[in-house]
């Protein structure tokens, strides 16, 4: 599932969410200076944000593809897994991660964070938690039910939240053993999307690398209906989690 993201980064950079504005400003306002490594930055979407929020960028990205496409939007990437990536003496003031700390390891990528932050450094993971109208989620979920019935998206109707994500950063920044005590910030936000929007990211999703091709078009036709019965778009509340915590 992880290597799925890089098939197509174009469509992942145009229709995967932003995070809210607020969000970067809090992180930044946080932080002891400008100089931020943006772990498993993808194509480059929160890194985008923080460069125009006045930060110096690094990013560390393990897909070739995806730090490829960063690039070519101005980003300066490195190619590896943050738990292997050679920080060769660099220092910085803001460790960030958007929709990837899931996969580095909790508590290797927490020690690499200590690592790598000056004191007072600043480590902040987040994640986008979506909640589509109960209505809409429920037949989302129907849709996945009847393609892939095992999918993650079948076995619930309504997005709950990432607190499995969330436990283990947690988790791993205490047994790091180089932070204070973590907070958690939320923002709340919401989007609009059109049928044709939705069915343009669907592809970029997690569950999505679990579908061969016939089941994602089954997928896509009956989640376009979903919509379409709706009116021909929806409004996507989301939610911004951030687990924080200071370098000591």
């Amino acid at each position: 599932m992880a290597e799925s993201f890089g098939t197509d980064p174009e469509r992942y950079d145009r229709t995967r969410p932003t995070y809210p504005d607020a969000l970067v400003e809090a992180v930044v306002a946080a932080s002891p200076g400008p100089d931020v490594v943006d772990v498993g930055t993808g194509t480059g979407i929160a890194a985008r944000q923080f460069q125009a929020a006045g930060c110096r960028v690094l990013g560390v990205e393990v897909d070739p593809r995806m730090a490829a496409w960063a690039r070519r939007r101005g980003l300066d990437v490195e190619v590896s897994s943050f738990e292997d990536w050679e920080p060769a003496g660099r220092l910085f003031d803001a460790v960030v991660s958007g929709q990837t700390w899931h996969w580095v390891d909790p508590v290797a990528g927490a020690a690499k964070a200590a690592r790598v932050l000056r004191p007072g450094g600043r480590l902040a993971v987040f994640w986008n938690v979506a909640q589509p109208p109960p209505a809409l989620a429920e037949s989302f979920a129907d849709v996945y039910r009847r393609v892939l019935p095992d999918s993650p998206p079948a076995r619930a109707s309504t997005t709950t939240g990432y607190s499995p994500f969330t436990d283990r950063a947690v988790d791993g920044i205490r047994r790091a053993g180089a932070f204070g005590d973590h907070e958690q910030w939320s923002f709340d936000w919401t989007r609009t999307y059109t049928r044709d929007e939705w069915l343009d990211q669907l592809p970029t999703s997690g569950a999505a690398a679990l579908l061969r091709p016939e089941e994602l078009a089954e997928a896509q036709a009956g989640v376009g209906a979903v919509i379409d019965a709706a009116g021909g778009s929806f409004t996507m509340a989301y939610t911004a989690v951030v687990i924080t915590a200071t370098r000591s």
